[in-house]
C-alpha cells in the first residue's frame, strides 16, 4: 500500500499542470509536459519473426484491425482490413464466422453495448452500429474522423480525433459537442463511474464531464498511451507502448494508481471481468500476458506465445478464452488459459 500512496501523490501535480496548460496566442498547443514539441501518437512495435508455435488454435483471417466479444449473443466480431469489414463468429464455432458486414471502410475500434457493436470508421466519416448476432448494418455519418463509440442510455457517446472532441448524439436531443484541453480525441470510456477520454497525442487521460458539457481535468499517462480499458472497480488500464508498462488510474477523483513495468512492446489490451485479468499484448515478443489486477500491483498469472503482430485482443468471459488478432494476416489465435 505505500508504492499506490506514493504514486498518488506524484500524480495530483502531474493533473493540476495538465489542466492548466493551454494554447498560445499562435494557437500553438503549450504544453510543459510533452517530450516533443510535435508529438506523434504511437503505434504498435514491429513484431519480429515467429520462432515459437503460438499456444492454442489458430484460424485463417485477413489482416485483423480490432476484436470484440459480446457475452449476450455469444460471439465474437473481428474487424478486417481487406475487404474492409466485420466478420462476425459464434464463440462455440470459431472456424467459420456465421456473418459477415461489409463496411465502407477499415473500422478502427469494437465497442460491444446492448447487443449490438459500434464500429468507428474514421476513414469514411461514419460511425457503423451492427446488430448481433445477426449483422444488420446501420451507419451514422460523423464529422470528422470518429475513434471510436460508445453508448450511454439513449446517447452515443464518439470521439472524433482529429477534431478533439467528443459529441453527443442522441434520438431524443440534438447533439452536443464537448471540447477541452485535448490534443486528439482517440478512445472514449465509461467507468461505471464517469466517462474518460484518451488522448494519445498528449499521451495523456482526461475526464469528461457530460453534464457540463466540457472536458475535466487531465492526468498523463506515460511516455506512449496506445489502449485502454475499463474494469468493475471504476479503474481505467492504459498500455504505455514507449515506456513499456501498464497503468492503471482511478477516475473519481483521476490518479494514477499503479505504474508496472511490461517491458516488450505493451501494446493491446482486454479486461476479464469475471477472473480480474488483464490481458496485455506484447508486440516486440509476439506474446499475451494476463495480470491480476486486482490486488496491491499486477501479478503476472499467464504468458503464452501468439501469431506475429498482436496488436488486439479481447476476451471470452465466461469461458476465460482469449483471442488475439494478427495484424498482419496470421489469423486470429483462442487461448485457453
Amino acid at each position: 500500500m505505500g508504492r499506490l500512496s506514493a504514486v498518488s501523490r506524484i500524480a495530483i501535480p502531474l493533473a493540476g499542470a495538465l489542466v492548466l496548460s493551454s494554447c498560445g496566442t499562435d494557437d500553438t498547443p503549450n504544453d510543459s509536459l510533452q517530450i516533443v514539441q510535435n508529438p506523434v501518437a504511437v503505434t504498435a512495435a514491429v513484431s519480429p519473426a515467429a520462432t515459437v508455435k503460438p499456444a492454442g488454435s489458430v484460424f485463417a483471417v485477413p489482416g485483423v484491425k480490432a476484436l470484440a466479444t459480446d457475452e449476450v449473443s455469444k460471439t465474437l466480431v473481428v474487424a478486417v482490413s481487406e475487404p474492409p469489414s466485420l466478420r462476425i463468429y459464434d464463440l462455440a464455432s470459431l472456424d467459420t464466422p456465421k456473418a459477415t458486414v461489409a463496411l465502407p471502410g477499415p473500422a478502427e475500434r469494437l465497442t460491444v453495448s446492448g447487443s449490438q457493436v459500434l464500429a468507428s470508421v474514421p476513414g469514411k466519416s461514419l460511425l457503423a452500429k451492427v446488430a448481433l448476432p445477426g449483422g444488420a448494418l446501420e451507419t451514422v455519418p460523423v464529422a470528422g474522423q470518429p475513434s471510436a463509440g460508445l453508448a450511454d442510455g439513449d446517447a452515443t457517446l464518439v470521439s472524433v480525433r482529429d477534431r478533439k472532441v467528443v459529441e453527443v448524439l442522441s434520438k431524443n436531443a440534438g447533439p452536443k459537442t464537448i471540447t477541452g484541453q485535448i490534443y486528439s480525441a482517440d478512445d472514449v470510456l465509461n467507468t461505471g463511474d464517469g466517462v474518460v477520454v484518451l488522448d494519445k497525442l498528449r499521451t495523456a487521460l482526461f475526464a469528461v464531464d457530460l453534464a457540463e458539457g466540457k472536458i475535466g481535468e487531465g492526468l498523463r499517462a506515460g511516455d506512449g498511451a496506445a489502449n485502454a480499458v475499463t474494469d468493475d472497480l471504476g479503474r481505467v488500464f492504459v498500455t504505455d507502448a514507449r515506456a513499456g508498462a501498464l497503468l492503471a488510474f482511478s477516475t473519481t477523483p483521476l490518479l494514477l494508481r499503479q505504474r508496472y513495468p511490461v517491458p516488450g512492446g505493451a501494446y493491446g489490451i482486454a479486461y476479464d471481468r469475471t477472473r480480474g485479468l488483464a490481458w496485455v499484448t506484447l508486440t516486440e515478443r509476439n506474446e499475451v500476458v494476463g495480470f491480476d489486477v486486482r490486488g496491491g500491483e499486477p501479478i503476472e498469472k499467464h504468458r503464452f506465445p501468439t501469431v506475429r503482430q498482436p496488436d488486439s485482443v479481447t476476451v471470452d468471459e465466461q469461458s476465460g478464452r482469449v483471442v488475439v488478432g494478427s495484424a498482419i494476416g496470421e489469423g486470429i489465435q483462442v487461448i485457453t488459459p
